[in-house]
C-alpha cells in the first residue's frame, strides 16, 4: 500500500507518489543512460534542463539522478544506468521525504497567510540556494537543486538563478525541469546542457497506470481514446481515468463543436468543475481549454491564416492571465469556466 512520505505539492495528486517518491522511472532509457554515462565518465554537466512535456517523467527522472548521485559518491564507481531504488534504504527515503542534507527541492511555495499555494516560484525560494550552497557538503559529496518547474519563475527569481548557474560551487549539480523550454531565460538555456524528454510511448504508459494501480478502461476503444488523449503523459491519463477528465474533455469537444453556444451544456460542464472539492477538475478544464486554443492556433497558423492565428494566440495569452488571477484572487470559478466557453466558441467557430 501506498505510504505518503513527502509533503504535499501544488500538483499533488491523491494517492499518486510524488517523483521523490518514485522508486521507478519508466521509459526515457536513453536519456538515462546519457546521464550515467557522463557521470561515470566525470562529464555531467553542472547544469541539466530536463525538456518535455508535462507529467511524463522528467521530475522522476530528476530524483533518480540524485539518488544516483548521492548513492556513488565517487562517479568512477557508479554503474552506466540509473537502477531502480531500494524503497527500505535510508537514502530513499530521505529524499523521498525532503529531508536529505544534500539536495534543495524548489517549486512552488504554500502561502500560509492564504493558505494556498502560489502561484509561481518566487525570488525568495531561489534564494534559498545561496544558504543551502554556502554550508559544507555533510559527506563531501554532491549538493543537488531541483526546480520545479523553472517555467514557473518570475522574472526576478529567473535572474537570481542565473546568478548561481554563472558560478556554480564545485560538486554541485542543477536540475531544472521545463515543460516550455522557450519561456526561459536564453541566458539560463545557454549555460544548460538540454536533454530532451518525448512523451511515454503507449507500453510505458501502461506500465507506469499499472504501477500506480490506476483503473485502466477495459474496453479497447476507450483504451485508446485515453492513449490520444493523455498524449504521452501520465499525469494527464491518471487525470483522466480517475477525475473525469475524459468526460470533461468530450463535453468540451461538443461546446466548441455546436454550431451556436449552448448555454445549457456549458453551465452544466461549469457545474462539473467549479465546486469547491474540485479543483482537480477546474485544473483539467482550464488545461484542456488552453490546449484546445492553442492547438486551433497552430491549426490556423499551417492554414495560411494568420490573422486568425494571431487571434488565437493572444487569447491563449489571456484566457492564461484569466486563470491566474481567478485563483489569486479567488474569483467565482463557475462564472470564469461558462465565461471563457463563450469566449472560445466566439474565436474558434468564427
Amino acid at each position: 500500500m501506498f505510504e505518503r512520505l513527502a509533503a504535499e505539492q501544488y500538483d499533488s495528486i491523491p494517492g499518486v507518489p510524488e517523483p521523490s517518491e518514485n522508486p521507478r522511472l519508466v521509459g526515457h532509457l536513453e536519456e538515462a543512460a546519457l546521464l550515467a554515462g557522463a557521470y561515470r565518465a566525470s562529464r555531467l554537466h553542472h547544469a541539466i534542463l530536463l525538456a518535455g512535456p508535462l507529467g511524463i517523467g522528467k521530475a522522476t527522472l530528476a530524483f533518480r539522478l540524485a539518488h544516483h548521485l548521492l548513492k556513488y559518491p565517487n562517479s568512477s564507481d557508479a554503474p552506466y544506468a540509473l537502477g531502480d531504488a531500494d524503497i527500505s534504504s535510508s537514502l530513499f527515503r530521505q529524499i523521498a521525504s525532503g529531508s536529505h542534507p544534500s539536495i534543495l527541492h524548489l517549486t512552488r511555495p504554500f502561502d500560509d497567510k492564504r493558505k494556498v499555494f502560489r502561484t509561481m516560484v518566487t525570488v525568495e525560494e531561489i534564494r534559498r540556494v545561496n544558504r543551502f550552497l554556502s554550508m559544507t557538503s555533510h559527506d563531501g559529496g554532491y549538493r543537488i537543486v531541483i526546480v520545479d518547474s523553472a517555467d514557473d519563475m518570475n522574472a526576478s527569481a529567473a535572474n537570481a538563478l542565473l546568478k548561481s548557474l554563472e558560478e556554480p560551487p564545485a560538486r554541485t549539480i542543477f536540475l531544472l525541469i521545463s515543460h516550455s523550454p522557450g519561456r526561459l531565460l536564453p541566458t539560463i538555456r545557454s549555460r544548460c546542457q538540454a536533454v530532451r524528454l518525448k512523451p511515454l510511448d503507449g507500453q510505458s504508459l501502461r506500465t507506469v497506470l499499472q504501477t500506480l494501480e490506476t483503473d485502466l478502461p477495459v474496453d479497447p476503444a476507450a483504451l485508446d481514446a485515453l492513449a490520444a488523449r493523455a498524449e504521452g503523459s501520465a499525469r494527464t491519463a491518471i487525470l483522466l481515468t480517475q477525475f473525469g477528465g475524459l468526460e470533461i474533455g468530450g463535453t468540451l469537444d461538443r461546446v466548441m463543436a455546436a454550431d451556436r453556444f449552448d448555454l445549457m451544456e456549458a453551465t452544466k460542464l461549469s457545474d462539473a468543475v467549479s465546486g469547491r472539492d474540485q479543483t482537480i477538475q477546474f485544473d483539467i478544464f482550464n488545461r484542456m481549454a488552453l490546449d484546445a486554443v492553442a492547438e486551433a492556433a497552430g491549426s490556423a497558423a499551417k492554414a495560411g491564416e494568420i490573422e486568425r492565428a494571431g487571434r488565437l494566440s493572444d487569447f491563449w495569452s489571456e484566457a492564461n492571465q484569466w486563470i491566474v488571477e481567478t485563483g489569486i484572487y479567488n474569483l467565482d470559478r463557475k462564472q470564469h469556466a461558462v465565461g471563457l466557453l463563450g469566449r472560445m466558441h466566439d474565436l474558434m467557430r468564427g
